[in-house]
């Protein structure tokens, strides 16, 4: 089916080939044919995806779901995802003694559970958090994540079992944990307070081991280890960290341990390097991490790389505010980003350039403007031009 579709070359041959099959898919249901139910669910979804209807083999799924091979409710559960949603009333198996099936359940509980399904079905979730299999534990953290996100009242109810996931080995239930307990913490201000609590310390220790730790191939991206944990981490803390004088506090070491000790030449590194800046930004702190913070959006600026200079003058714009002196340093290269040959780099480094003039350097900078003026683009030259009569007014 799926070749004969690819093979039209008109929307018209498409729509008659796409046709024919959902008669085809019809006159088997009606025939309640079971050996192929499965495929049919499988062409529906495909044709689902096309963006053509495909109601009329929705309680297909309802049926794969009933059936007792694991082929079969993988399909099954796969549909549901796919083609019903959360206002539908659906049985989900959570106490299945197929582990791989109630993984399935958990994935489309995840997907589709409505506020209804959420408050039925979270004891068992619950229980599944601490279920023996780390891919139960880590599909049940994650369907967590929707059911607090439906029912906040919910909140309160997972924040033991989320701090238990915290002290996990095993990264994969780790990092779904961390974004549990980081998604509790937005609705729930209890939750906030005893992860600030009882588990920054943890984090802590969890982090500087990541670090710290030696070559592991199952976890290394460009020689760094697990960076996707890394930067999860990190978000915790910045979550953690902020508005909490005694909490920042003890993740000031780490922080600059992350920020002196990963390498800048690889993306992994750079995007625990952007994490660890905004952390840095975001916390309570007395000052001295955020100048080494600010010198790691300098270097980004030297970057070959245009997202990643790009980043680092919106992050750098939001420091002014905090460190304005600190970013002063960095002056001439935020300048020559002004020059730069991308359009969009060129306007944020204006910007940022204009919120760093005073009366101690407006002299010298408006003369590099001016003398970039007359050899800039066409369509930049309005826009410069406004900006160096502002700051000469």
């Amino acid at each position: 089916m799926i070749r004969a579709i690819r093979a039209c070359k008109t929307a018209a041959e498409e729509r008659a080939v796409v046709r024919k099959e959902c008669a085809a898919i019809r006159a088997s249901i009606n025939e309640d044919d079971q050996d192929y139910r499965h495929r049919n669910l499988a062409k529906l979804m495909f044709i689902q995806i096309l963006g053509y209807p495909t109601h009329f083999g929705q309680m297909e799924c309802l049926k794969l779901i009933a059936s007792a091979g694991f082929p079969e409710k993988r399909i099954g559960y796969l549909g549901l995802m796919l083609l019903l949603d959360e206002r539908q009333e659906v049985l989900i198996d959570l106490n299945h003694s197929n582990q791989y099936i109630v993984g399935l359940a958990l994935c489309a509980l995840g997907n589709i559970c409505s506020a209804e399904m959420a408050r039925d079905l979270a004891p068992e979730v619950e229980r599944l958090l601490q279920f023996r299999d780390p891919n139960i534990r880590k599909k049940a953290a994650l369907c967590s994540i929707r059911i607090i996100k439906k029912v906040p009242d919910l909140a309160e109810n997972f924040i033991n079992c989320a701090a238990s996931l915290l002290k996990e080995k095993h990264h994969g239930v780790l990092i779904t944990g961390v974004q549990l307990c980081a998604d509790l913490c937005k609705v729930s201000s209890e939750a906030l307070e005893y992860f600030r609590k009882k588990c920054t310390e943890g984090l802590v220790r969890t982090l500087r081991d990541i670090v710290n730790s030696p070559y592991s191939p199952e976890y290394d991206i460009s020689g760094i280890t697990d960076p996707y944990l890394h930067i999860r981490l990190l978000k915790l803390l910045r979550i953690l960290g902020q508005g909490d004088a005694d909490a920042s506090d003890r993740m000031t070491d780490i922080l600059a341990q992350v920020a002196t000790k990963t390498e800048s030449n690889k993306n992994a590194g750079n995007a625990i390097l952007y994490e660890c800046v905004e952390t840095i930004m975001s916390i309570e702190d007395d000052g001295g991490l955020r100048v080494l913070a600010i010198n790691i959006l300098g270097k980004f600026l030297s970057n070959r790389d245009n997202n990643i200079r790009y980043v680092a003058l919106n992050m750098l714009m939001r420091a002014t505010t905090l460190d304005a002196q600190a970013v002063q340093r960095h002056r001439a290269t935020i300048l020559d980003c002004v020059k730069d040959s991308d359009a969009s780099i060129r306007k944020r480094a204006l910007e940022l350039l204009y919120l760093l003039v005073n009366e101690n350097n407006v002299k010298p900078l408006i003369k590099e403007l001016i003398e970039y003026l007359e050899v800039s683009d066409q369509e930049f030259k309005g826009d410069l031009t406004a900006k160096i009569c502002s700051l000469v007014e």
